[in-house]
């Protein structure tokens, strides 16, 4: 028994481990393309989103789901999808790949935890705390000077943790995730064809341009989106969202490694302080939700979740 839990978790931490990479590889790719000129960023996200279709159809064709089992999704959702992948491309033309991916995850994260408190949510304390943390550290990372990022590029990149942020509130308690996604890539195409003939004037695209951008839209979207909602099924909630917190570190360091991307003590500081709060945030809103349920059961134990 012990050892069948042993190994389950070993396959979460390991699914994990992989997804986490593959978010952190997509602002790689994209900074790579993008930054060496080698594609337009209209181009780059039809490729990234026809790709990212095709291999999601490619992995539900092959995985037995029935006919009716690949329906699903929605145009608003699918609008979403397009809105993060459009802003996120034409951010990466001024954003490093460690700076584009904190401010995303931060933007992502107060999307959700404000979706939270509108529902009636009502944040703990330490939630309060984490949450005026991150946001002072966001605001010191894109406050004007020397080192701060482009401050157009930084806004992009906002309205793209924003749509995203969106689009995983409405995915939530969908039945089958992946066939869910599929569909809202397949829907979120003809926007982005639209887009691309809007910026056709600017089109530019080389061999390796397009296999950066497929290798996004394949590996790092389609085949990394099925491996993390694999993942999901070992993780709680809470552990889920802290886990995240990896990836804008994974990204900084992607960066340094091969694309010689400089740390700057700025982006260290404020990426303390971000994540730092964020974490804080979490972790407060799952204490009060334990605390809610010893409170409500009456039977003195604390309930975290990590059975």
């Amino acid at each position: 028994m012990m050892l069948g839990r042993d190994q389950s978790g070993l396959r979460a931490a390991s699914l994990t481990a992989v997804a986490l990479v593959a978010f952190a590889a997509n602002s790689l790719l994209c900074r790579l393309a993008l930054g060496d000129e080698q594609i337009d960023a209209a181009s780059y996200t039809s490729l990234r989103l026809l790709s990212g279709a095709a291999t999601l159809w490619v992995i539900l064709a092959f995985s037995g789901h029935s006919r009716s089992d690949k329906k699903g999704g929605s145009w608003v959702s699918a609008a979403m999808l397009f809105l993060y992948a459009a802003a996120f491309s034409f951010a990466y033309l001024t954003l490093d790949a460690g700076t584009g991916a904190l401010i995303l995850f931060g933007a992502v994260q107060a999307t959700m935890i404000l979706a939270g408190f509108i529902e009636g949510q009502r944040p703990h304390l330490l939630e309060w705390v984490g949450l005026v943390g991150a946001f002072a550290g966001l605001v010191y990372l894109v406050f004007p000077g020397i080192s701060a990022p482009a401050p157009f590029g930084s806004l992009l990149m906002t309205v793209a943790g924003i749509a995203w942020g969106i689009y995983s509130l409405r995915g939530r308690g969908s039945g089958n995730p992946s066939a869910v996604t599929a569909a809202n890539f397949a829907r979120a195409l003809p926007f982005a064809f639209v887009v691309s003939l809007l910026f056709l004037p600017d089109f530019q695209i080389t061999v390796r341009g397009a296999w950066l951008a497929v290798a996004s839209g394949a590996v790092a979207s389609g085949m990394g989106y099925v491996v993390w909602y694999a993942a999901l099924k070992g993780l709680t909630t809470t552990r889920a969202a802290v886990v995240q917190l990896s990836v804008p570190v994974l990204a900084a360091i992607g960066g340094v490694l091969f694309l010689a991307e400089a740390i700057t003590h700025r982006l260290v500081l404020s990426s303390a302080i971000i994540l730092g709060g964020i974490a804080l945030a979490i972790w407060g809103r799952d204490y009060a939700a334990r605390i809610s349920v010893q409170t409500s059961d009456g039977e003195g134990e604390l309930h975290d979740g990590y059975e």
